[in-house]
C-alpha cells in the first residue's frame, strides 16, 4: 500500500509542477525507493497540508488515502479551533419545482453559486422522502413509504438508515440536532389515546419512549424544537408560550420566564448552538403585526432583552408576503444570522448579529418570475468528520 501511495504523490507532484525552475535530473529526489521508506506518520504529516479540496479529489484513488483523512494530523489541521474552515457555508434552497436539486447561496463570497446540490445519487435509495432537515453538516430524512429516516454527509459520501421506533404511528414535530459527541433526533407520534416523544442518540444508536406527552404543541407539526441548555425548546400556539423537553429525563416543563410581550402575534425561537436563545416575534393586535422584534434570553435565564426592531418597511414587506399567516413563518440560525423565512416567499429575511443590521438575501436567479409556494430553506455547513 505504501508503494501504490508514494507512486501517487509524485505522479501528483510532477502534474503540478509544469512551472517549476527544476531540471530532469532533479527526478532523483523523487526515487520511489526513497519515498517508500518513508514512515507513515511522516507521509501523514506530508500530506496533511495539501488543501483539502484537493486531497478530496484524490481520496478515491486509493483505500490508504481515504484513511488518511480520519487520521490526527487531517484532524488537528482542519478541524481546530484556530484553523478557518475550507469549505464555504452556504443557504440551501428547496422547492418543488427543483426536484432534488438545490440551488445554493454562497454566504462567504455572497453570491449564487452556479450549481446547485444534487441529491439523486446519494439518496437513490429514499425515493420518496418527504422531509429534510439538516444540522452541523448532516441531512436527515424522512421516509414514510419505508418507515425510516437517513442521515448522511454529503461530503464524506457516508449515511445511516434509522428505522421510525414504530411502524404504526405517524410522525410529528420531527427534530435533528447535532453536538460535538454526535447528534440526537426527537419525534412526536400520534396515538389514538395519546401522544409520545421518542429520542434517538447516536452515541448508543437507540431510541428512547417517554410518555405522559400533553398536546400543547398544537397542529403546526412541521415545528422543530431548538437544543438549549439540554432540552428542547418549542413555542406553543397561542395563548403563546414556550415548553421544555429535556432530553435526559423526558420530563416536560415551562420555563419559569415570561415572554416579552402580552401583544403577540406569532412566536419563534431560535438557538445559536453556543448557549445563546432568540426569539422572534410579531407584535400587534387581532392576528395583524405591526412590528416585528428580535429578543435575547438574559445572561441569568429568566428574562427576555429585546435587541433590534425590524425597519418599518422590511416588516410591512415581509408581513404581505405572509398574508399574516404566520404558520408558514419559521426561522434558524446560520453562522452569525438570524433567518427568518416564509413558505409562500423566495427570499430570506435575515439579522446579521455582528453589524446588527437586517437584510433580504438576494433571489435566487434560477427561480422563475412566476412560481408558487413551498420555499423551504436550510443552513449548510459542510463538515467532512460530522460523523453519521
Amino acid at each position: 500500500m505504501m508503494n501504490k501511495n508514494t507512486d501517487i504523490i509524485m505522479s501528483y507532484s510532477y502534474s503540478y509542477s509544469p512551472a517549476t525552475p527544476f531540471s530532469s535530473s532533479s527526478s532523483h529526489s523523487m526515487d520511489p525507493i526513497i519515498w517508500s521508506k518513508l514512515p507513515p506518520e511522516i507521509l501523514e504529516y506530508i500530506l496533511s497540508f495539501l488543501p483539502l479540496k484537493t486531497f478530496l479529489n484524490l481520496r478515491s484513488t486509493c483505500k490508504g488515502f481515504w484513511s488518511l483523512i480520519f487520521s490526527p494530523p487531517f484532524i488537528s489541521k482542519h478541524c481546530s479551533p484556530t484553523a478557518s474552515s475550507p469549505f464555504s457555508s452556504f443557504l440551501l434552497l428547496s422547492h418543488p419545482q427543483f426536484h432534488r436539486h438545490f440551488p445554493l447561496y454562497d454566504c462567504t463570497l455572497g453570491t449564487w453559486r452556479n450549481f446547485s446540490l444534487s441529491l439523486s445519487d446519494s439518496f437513490h435509495s429514499f425515493p420518496s422522502f418527504s422531509t429534510l432537515i439538516s444540522s452541523g453538516g448532516l441531512f436527515c430524512l424522512s421516509d414514510s413509504t419505508s418507515c425510516s429516516l437517513l442521515v448522511c454527509n454529503l461530503l464524506a459520501k457516508s449515511s445511516r438508515k434509522i428505522q421510525y421506533p414504530s411502524f404504526s404511528l405517524h410522525l410529528e414535530h420531527l427534530t435533528f440536532v447535532t453536538t460535538p459527541t454526535g447528534y440526537t433526533i426527537f419525534v412526536l407520534f400520534s396515538e389514538a389515546a395519546s401522544n409520545c416523544a421518542f429520542v434517538y442518540d447516536s452515541k448508543v444508536q437507540t431510541w428512547k419512549r417517554f410518555r405522559g406527552f400533553a398536546p400543547v404543541l398544537g397542529d403546526n407539526h412541521q415545528q422543530q424544537g431548538v437544543l438549549f441548555n439540554g432540552g428542547l425548546y418549542f413555542a406553543t400556539p397561542e395563548p403563546f408560550s414556550v415548553v421544555m423537553f429535556d432530553l435526559k429525563s423526558g420530563r416536560w416543563e415551562r420555563p419559569v420566564w415570561e415572554l416579552p410581550s402580552h401583544h403577540l402575534t406569532f412566536v419563534r425561537l431560535v438557538s445559536d448552538g453556543g448557549g445563546k436563545l432568540y426569539l422572534v416575534g410579531g407584535v400587534g393586535s387581532n392576528g395583524i403585526s405591526r412590528s416585528i422584534k428580535l429578543w435575547e434570553l438574559g445572561g441569568d435565564g429568566n428574562y427576555w432583552v429585546e435587541v433590534q426592531s425590524l425597519p418599518d418597511l422590511m416588516c410591512r414587506k415581509f408581513v404581505s408576503v405572509c398574508y399574516h399567516n404566520y404558520e408558514h413563518v419559521y426561522c434558524f440560525w446560520h453562522e452569525g444570522m438570524i433567518c427568518i423565512c416564509c413558505y409562500t416567499w423566495p427570499e430570506i429575511l435575515y439579522y446579521l448579529l455582528s453589524r446588527r443590521t437586517w437584510h433580504w438575501l438576494p433571489r435566487c436567479p434560477s427561480l422563475p418570475l412566476k412560481c408558487s409556494c413551498g420555499f423551504k430553506w436550510f443552513s449548510f455547513v459542510p463538515n467532512l468528520y460530522a460523523s453519521v
